[in-house]
């Protein structure tokens, strides 16, 4: 068994569609970055690749890289999913925590979890995404960005 551990964060910017956990969520901004921005994605695809000693996502899906300007994150995070399967792994689960002051993201989970469990091929009841406040502090309390967090566990 091999235990990985993924980390995202990244700026909100107004008028942008905000992407997490491969749903769009209704809010006012979205978050900036080369792709999606997707973190919970992206720190899911950390955690696999990790756990399989396999580099991390800017290794596997460069920034520099124009093929991923605005990629959707679900495609990299499913072709994250395959190559830690090929390097002989099976994802036994998969823990997420977001951390966002707005939008209250509770009546999304059951979707995302749904829409993760479908990218990574196994069972929902494999998958937990959760959310959480930072109490007004740091870069999420003045809701300037939004992070996630992520562990999983592989099966050889």
């Amino acid at each position: 068994m091999r235990i990985g551990f993924g980390y995202d964060v990244h700026a909100l910017v107004p008028g942008q569609p905000l992407m997490l956990g491969g749903i769009r969520v209704e809010h006012t901004h979205g978050l900036a970055g080369h792709s999606d921005a997707d973190v919970v994605l992206h720190a899911i695809a950390d955690a696999l690749l990790g756990a399989a000693a396999l580099g991390d996502i800017g290794q596997h899906f460069p920034s520099a890289d124009d093929r991923w300007k605005d990629a959707d994150s679900g495609l990299l995070l499913a072709e994250t999913a395959r190559t830690v399967q090929e390097a002989g792994y099976r994802i036994a689960n998969v823990d997420v925590t977001i951390a966002a002051e707005r939008p209250k993201l509770q009546p999304y989970m059951l979707a995302m979890r749904a829409k993760i469990a479908r990218m990574l091929g196994v069972g929902r009841g494999q998958i937990s995404v959760k959310a959480t406040t930072t109490d007004t502090l740091g870069l999420v309390g003045r809701k300037e960005g939004m992070a996630a967090w992520a562990v999983c566990l592989l099966e050889r």
